[in-house]
Formats: C-alpha cells, sequence, structure tokens
C-alpha cells in the first residue's frame, strides 16, 4: 500500500474516533503537523553544520505534499470543526539551522549523514509551535 494511502486512512480513522468520543464542547483537539527533515544533498540542504535560517524561498520540501493534503483534507472533511490544526511543517522547513547537533553511535564513521533533523536544539522552532 502506498504511504500516502495508509497515512490517509490512518488519519480518517482518526477522525471517526474524535468524532464518536470527543465533545467539541468541552474539548479542543490540536493536530500538529509533521516536523520535516533537512536532508536534499542536491539542493544544498543539508542542515549539518548550517548556522542561519533559510531566508528566501529557495526551500526545496522533502516531505510530499501529499501527505500535507492528506492531513488538511481529512480535517476539513469532519463535520465539527473541533480540530485545530497546527501547520508546523511549513513553519519548520526554513529553520535549517535548528538542529545542528548529530546523533551516532560509535559504529558509525560518517558523522555528516546523521544529522539529527528528529530533535529542535535552538530555541524558537518548539516556541513558535506552542504559541
Amino acid at each position: 500500500m502506498p504511504i500516502e494511502l495508509a497515512y490517509e486512512r490512518g488519519l480518517k480513522t482518526w477522525a471517526t474516533w474524535i468524532k464518536k468520543n470527543v465533545d467539541p464542547n468541552k474539548t479542543t483537539v490540536f493536530f500538529n503537523g509533521y516536523s520535516p527533515v533537512h536532508r536534499l544533498r542536491k539542493h544544498d540542504q543539508w542542515c549539518f553544520n548550517k548556522t542561519q535560517p533559510i531566508r528566501d524561498d529557495s526551500f526545496v520540501s522533502g516531505f510530499p505534499k501529499s501527505m500535507v493534503d492528506a492531513v488538511e483534507g481529512v480535517i476539513k472533511g469532519m463535520s465539527k470543526p473541533q480540530v485545530k490544526y497546527l501547520n508546523t511543517t511549513k513553519l519548520s522547513e526554513h529553520r535549517i539551522d535548528a538542529h545542528p547537533s548529530l546523533y551516532i553511535t560509535k559504529d558509525e564513521k560518517n558523522s555528516n549523514s546523521y544529522a539529527d533533523c528528529s530533535h529542535w536544539c535552538l530555541p524558537g522552532v518548539p516556541d513558535t509551535w506552542n504559541r
């Protein structure tokens, strides 16, 4: 099964659960978008040793637009407006500088290929998500 289809099916299952189990008069659900990675070396978008955010529109997203479309489509299709979508994907893509640490084990020799894009080290990105 293509990953986009599996993701959309999972989101629809989640939306059904929200509709059945969450009272929109008492609870608001927040859906946080996907945290992007910066691995597109061919576009010079490798985050290792980057010290400045991308300040223009040159960023080429490595995250499939179809995945973002699936999230937005499922949330828009929900009958009650009880889910707030926090689109942190777009916001975070330009912060190539915000996770400069390395995550490597003793057996990994090429540290340039293991920049830790899963963890945001500098203040700013998660703080903005929370705001």
